[in-house]
């Protein structure tokens, strides 16, 4: 594995779920692996979890960890070419990410979206030119348009919390009876969010569906459609009380308008995730990337409940960067 921008560089997501739940049982079996290597993490935006579980998991796999925080510690970038730098930036990527490659083994960014410009925000530049001149192998820690560490730590938590068998033959994960129903619901918010987590996680569950191990919805007020490369072969409807019902797992998020990009179109708190909700469901599981906004994505009542498995989710982020980074040190 050279880089991890999307599920699309995952070849089998059972053998990829097997091989992190398998790290979680013994987390130090590899650490030999990142001998002398080092990880450099770059961030050009706020982190808590993808920041301290990706460095957790790079340790333990023995690995040296060097953090660049770009927007307080570093210059900013110019990602144009040819550009007369005459204005703020004072590096450029050619630049940057070429001497970040010569300390570094592997490398891990992170940035948001503009949220002004769809095709510029969904080209990828930042990443596509990093990955370019650094010449090392690059995980995603969230882009514009994808998080996959979030997402394939999602899978690993639905597969943990529901009767899932491996099958060491076919080396698939098959489940006990029928498929769990996961549904991806919109939430309200005060600020223009990025479609980045639900694209993310809705690519990841239209995978697991085609895999034969997951039943995926998705629901949403009118004007929030996702982009639909990131949602074939999903249910999707605009009914959110259809869209729970017999669900086993409900996974909340907030996401700005694509349709009309970057804006907020709905500020009906009705979409709010409630137990009231959770009545229609086969006692769901509700998930959720944090941080979450109390009382405005989902209830108190909600994430203080049983029902909520947030916490455990967080905790799985180091088992999924663990297995994605001990992918990468094994073709080294």
């Amino acid at each position: 594995m050279k880089q991890f921008f999307s599920v699309n560089d995952i070849s089998s997501l059972s053998q990829a779920v097997q091989s992190a739940l398998t790290s979680k049982k013994s987390p130090f079996v590899d650490e030999a692996l990142g001998k002398h290597k080092t990880i450099g993490l770059v961030f050009l935006n706020p982190s808590l979890r993808t920041r301290m579980s990706t460095q957790k998991a790079a340790m333990n796999l023995g690995m040296n960890v060097m953090v660049m925080n770009m927007t307080s510690d570093g210059w900013a970038l110019e990602t144009k070419d040819g550009v007369v730098m005459d204005g703020n930036t004072a590096e450029h990527i050619k630049e940057a990410a070429a001497v970040m490659g010569e300390y570094c083994d592997i490398l891990g960014l992170r940035s948001f979206p503009g949220l002004k410009d769809a095709e510029e925000d969904y080209s990828e530049e930042l990443f596509s030119k990093f990955a370019k001149y650094c010449g090392k192998s690059v995980v995603s820690l969230e882009s514009a348009t994808r998080h996959p560490l979030q997402s394939f730590t999602d899978l690993i938590t639905i597969v943990e919390h529901f009767d899932y068998q491996y099958d060491d033959a076919q080396q698939k994960l098959v489940p006990q009876g029928k498929k769990p129903k996961v549904v991806l619901t919109w939430a309200p918010h005060v600020k223009a969010l990025p479609q980045a987590v639900p694209n993310s996680f809705a690519e990841w569950m239209c995978r697991a569906q085609e895999e034969g191990l997951v039943d995926f919805v998705v629901t949403h007020p009118e004007g929030y459609a996702l982009k639909e490369e990131f949602t074939n072969g999903a249910t999707i409807t605009t009914n959110q009380e259809e869209a729970l019902a017999d669900a086993d797992f409900v996974y909340v998020k907030n996401w700005s308008s694509y349709e009309n990009y970057g804006q907020i179109t709905c500020t009906d708190k009705s979409w709010m995730l409630t137990l009231d909700k959770l009545e229609v469901t086969n006692e769901a599981k509700v998930m959720h990337c944090l941080p979450v906004r109390r009382d405005l994505v989902i209830a108190s009542e909600v994430l203080d409940s049983e029902h909520s498995i947030v916490i455990q989710e967080a905790g799985n982020r180091v088992w999924a960067a663990q297995a994605v980074l001990k992918e990468m040190l094994k073709n080294q």
